[in-house]
């Protein structure tokens, strides 16, 4: 079995042989995927069973809130809403106002967001739209994509009066492969999806409700350190070019109510997209007289992550220079569509040139080997 990681798909697919189906596409311009019109009916029937024993029923309607890529597929998670007997409108994660204006609307059972994306709607609703959430008269809130802040899932239930359930989906194909509540999680099929070693390329076991319960424990992950942390894998069974591979996510099972409870890897996540370190390395090589970059990932109490990116330039010219910093947000917003904030300083001795620093304490390094070795859960590039 070979064993990719999401940066190394690039190339795999640059030497794979050419076939009919969907091509999908992640990260801006990074990489893209191929998916076999056979593939796409399996992950798309197993996608409907985990909906099905999660609760979505025949007849029932459903508004997405989700984008398209990845994990966030919300395309392909509204076709397999539809395979599973209810209906489906992918609205994308538009403005909140727009999306009060779907919701009443349509009249959905079933809303499908992000964790972060259903906190801020509920904040809105009471502070700019003075509305009661139980009047939207949900039944059912699934959240997908990222890791929660403490306490998301209960309070969403209380405000809303709906059952809230988490979502699993991969960050690469984006199938629905876990569904759970209260930290309990469910695999009606975990077929292709598997439990692998940081510092190493071996399978520990299929992710099966069994064996999230043991990570969840610390019963098993690491062979190193790592602080008893194993990694999601994808090993597809499905017809393909990455039949017989593993292909890493970058996603780490550990304790907590999440089914993936920290990151790893040259992709950070984001407001539920990923943004890929690789590309922004390359992007700020392009411009003259950056020195060294950071970039610092947070999240508030209950509300959405900001990412600030900072810049230091090797001459004190280009720290105040407007057009420097357009040629810098152009460059940024080219590799993520993610908001950001943008500061700039002159270099300074001693300070790294290349860092990530996640104030959340989601992503814990971009060297998997090095974690596993030290377990110290540090954020620094």
């Amino acid at each position: 079995m070979s064993w990719l990681t999401r940066s190394d798909l690039a190339q795999a697919m640059a030497t794979a042989p050419a076939s009919a189906g969907w091509l999908l596409g992640g990260i801006p311009g990074e990489s893209f995927v191929s998916l076999s019109t056979e593939a796409t009916a399996v992950l798309r029937g197993r996608s409907a069973a985990v909906l099905a024993a999660a609760g979505v029923s025949t007849g029932g309607r459903a508004l997405v809130s989700l984008n398209s890529d990845g994990d966030l597929a919300g395309a392909r998670l509204g076709e397999a809403i539809v395979e599973a007997g209810a209906s489906a409108a992918v609205v994308g994660p538009r403005g909140r106002m727009r999306t009060l204006a779907a919701m009443r609307t349509l009249r959905p059972d079933v809303w499908v967001t992000t964790p972060t994306g259903a906190l801020d709607f509920l904040a809105r609703l009471y502070l700019e739209f003075n509305v009661d959430p139980v009047e939207l008269e949900l039944d059912q809130i699934f959240v997908v994509g990222e890791i929660p802040s403490p306490g998301t899932e209960r309070r969403l239930a209380v405000e809303f009066e709906a059952q809230v359930t988490n979502l699993y989906c991969d960050p690469v194909f984006g199938a629905v492969w876990a569904h759970g509540r209260e930290g309990r999680w469910s695999t009606p099929d975990s077929g292709g999806l598997a439990l692998a070693e940081l510092a190493s390329d071996t399978r520990i076991a299929p992710a099966t409700a069994a064996a999230i319960s043991a990570a969840s424990a610390g019963d098993i992950g690491s062979g190193g350190d790592g602080g008893g942390l194993c990694e999601i894998v994808l090993c597809p069974d499905w017809p393909g070019p990455f039949s017989g591979t593993a292909i890493r996510t970058g996603q780490l099972r550990g304790r907590g109510a999440s089914f993936f409870s920290n990151t790893v890897g040259d992709h950070v996540l984001v407001r539920g997209r990923w943004l890929s370190i690789p590309l922004l390395r390359q992007a700020f090589a392009r411009i003259d007289g950056i020195a060294g970059w950071r970039v610092t990932v947070s999240r508030g109490e209950g509300t959405l992550d900001k990412l600030t990116i900072q810049l230091a330039y090797e001459r004190p010219s280009l720290v105040e220079n407007p057009m420097w910093a357009g040629r810098a947000r152009e460059a940024i917003a080219a590799v993520t569509p993610v908001e950001f904030a943008l500061e700039t300083e002159l270099a300074r001795e001693g300070v790294a040139r290349e860092a990530v620093v996640d104030r959340r304490g989601h992503h814990l390094g971009l060297d998997r080997r090095q974690l596993a070795s030290d377990g110290s859960g540090r954020s620094d590039a």
